[in-house]
């Protein structure tokens, strides 16, 4: 979407509202396509003293899979916008700042950059995921496995000492 902003530019106070659907479903992620449903994207313009600010929110649910588990889950995922806007650059370090394309703003690209940047790089099914058992990979979040738990090499002796006092 491009947002018209010939209106508000040169008038102090003034804002431009915006409302709409952008499909993100094509964006690939360490191999998975997570954003299957359309993010919701709505905000506004506001001229703050001849500044330009691009204020608003772009939220989706994300279908993920779980980097420890494996199960897969849904989470919602808000991102908040909060941008200058400008039309042109006096210095090219402030990459925080949107520019204008003549008197209209890409919101698409913006929206979509800002989404893809707040991405994780890991997805968890809950913080206290226990993860896969590294011998046998079981589900370690129902409960234990069956499997007995290494014992250091330094300690076998010891272990063997445990294992007769027990039978």
């Amino acid at each position: 979407m491009r947002l018209e902003l010939r209106d508000i530019i040169h008038v102090p106070d003034a804002k431009k509202a915006f409302q709409f659907q952008l499909d993100l479903s094509q964006e690939e992620f360490y191999g998975n396509r997570p954003i299957v449903r359309p993010v919701q994207v709505e905000g506004c313009v506001t001229n703050h003293a001849g500044a330009l600010v691009l204020e608003g929110t772009a939220c989706s649910v994300l279908d993920l899979v779980c980097d420890r588990c494996g199960k897969e889950f849904s989470r919602e995922k808000v991102v908040v916008l909060d941008n200058l806007v400008a039309q042109e650059l006096e210095d090219e370090e402030n990459d925080d700042i949107l520019l204008l394309d003549g008197t209209e703003l890409d919101l698409d690209g913006a929206v979509t950059t800002a989404f893809i940047l707040a991405m994780d790089t890991k997805n968890l099914c809950s913080d206290d995921c226990k993860g896969l058992c590294a011998k046998c990979g079981a589900d370690l979040n129902p409960g234990p496995c069956g499997c007995r738990p290494d014992v250091d090499p330094r300690l076998a002796a010891l272990a063997q000492l445990l294992d007769k006092e027990a039978e």
